[in-house]
């Protein structure tokens, strides 16, 4: 088969790589524009990008997808099925019905849970313990369409949205190499999305802030939600934010109003929630670079009865 891969972050390469290895025909790649990036806005390309030009497969990075540019790039390539993985961009129906054997997309969630565009980040921060990777057909709407399988991860309490990110590419990897051998067998069997179906949005700002009325769980799964990035936040009495990029909890609850640090001894900042104890053990003040609660302590940054704000 002659096959379309299009894929733009670091969660797309395993697959990328998974499909280069499948002995199918790779005609190209299709990923975002070099972006500006740093201190020094320096253009940067996509790590699709670059995994493609080690893989010595072409590249194209179209500014769009619609219009009679890329429809003619498409008809050179005439690929027999297009991958889909993270690309970042909604596909035109010229895109998806041209190729036979479809456009299928590796999805990071169980769908029909967590359609949309940041389903790892909202299922971790839901306390999810299982979630997935489902390889779809695609149509014209958000993560609608047959799903074909499902490669189920465990989400443990030591991950974060990095850890849960790698078990996932590798899932992604799995399930389109098995869709690939489906097609060859003819042993695919698609099926409609069950209901259901629920909606991870975009990570807003208003998404990273901590509210200190809401129970100490939900807050440790918000920062491991956004760990290592962007990092959920609180303000500290000055005012200035204060990324958390690693923390933990209990369920004892403080006799302190919410926000409040009740403790700052065994390298940990204890903060009294809405129920339960939160400890802050990694974190970035503003305009500092990544320390340890003890460096933060250390630094007289906070003291016992300090609030922190949401």
């Amino acid at each position: 088969m002659r096959i379309l891969f299009m894929g733009t972050p670091e969660f797309a390469v395993p697959a990328l790589d998974a499909v280069a290895a499948s002995g199918e025909q790779l005609v190209a790649v299709v990923t975002q524009p070099d972006k500006p990036r740093g201190r020094g806005y320096t253009l940067a390309p996509p790590p699709v990008k670059v995994r493609a030009l080690e893989l010595g497969v072409p590249v194209l990075q179209p500014e769009t997808i619609r219009g009679d540019a890329f429809a003619a790039e498409l008809s050179a390539l005439r690929p027999d099925l297009i991958f889909v993985v993270a690309y970042g961009k909604i596909l035109p129906k010229n895109v998806l019905d041209f190729p036979r054997y479809g456009c299928v997309n590796a999805h990071a969630s169980i769908l029909p849970k967590y359609r949309g565009a940041a389903p790892i980040q909202r299922a971790i921060m839901a306390g999810e313990m299982l979630t997935g990777v489902t390889a779809m057909y695609m149509d014209e709407g958000l993560d609608t369409g047959d799903i074909i399988l499902t490669k189920k991860i465990t989400i443990e309490d030591c991950d974060n949205l990095a850890s849960v990110e790698k078990k996932l590419a590798a899932a992604g990897a799995a399930a389109l190499t098995d869709v690939i051998v489906g097609i060859k067998e003819r042993t695919l069997i698609r099926f409609p999305q069950p209901s259901g179906a629920t909606y991870a949005a975009k990570i807003e700002d208003a998404d990273m802030r901590v509210n200190w009325t809401q129970p100490a769980r939900r807050l440790w799964c918000l920062v491991r939600a956004l760990s290592p990035s962007p990092l959920a936040y609180t303000l500290m009495p000055d005012g200035k934010r204060l990324k958390l990029a690693a923390a933990g909890y209990n369920d004892k609850d403080q006799n302190a109003a919410p926000g409040t640090v009740v403790s700052v001894d065994g390298g940990r900042i204890s903060v009294a929630t809405g129920h339960g104890t939160f400890y802050i053990t990694e974190c970035q003040p503003e305009g500092k670079r990544r320390m340890t609660a003890a460096d933060l302590i250390n630094g007289r940054r906070l003291a016992v009865g300090d609030v922190l704000h949401s």
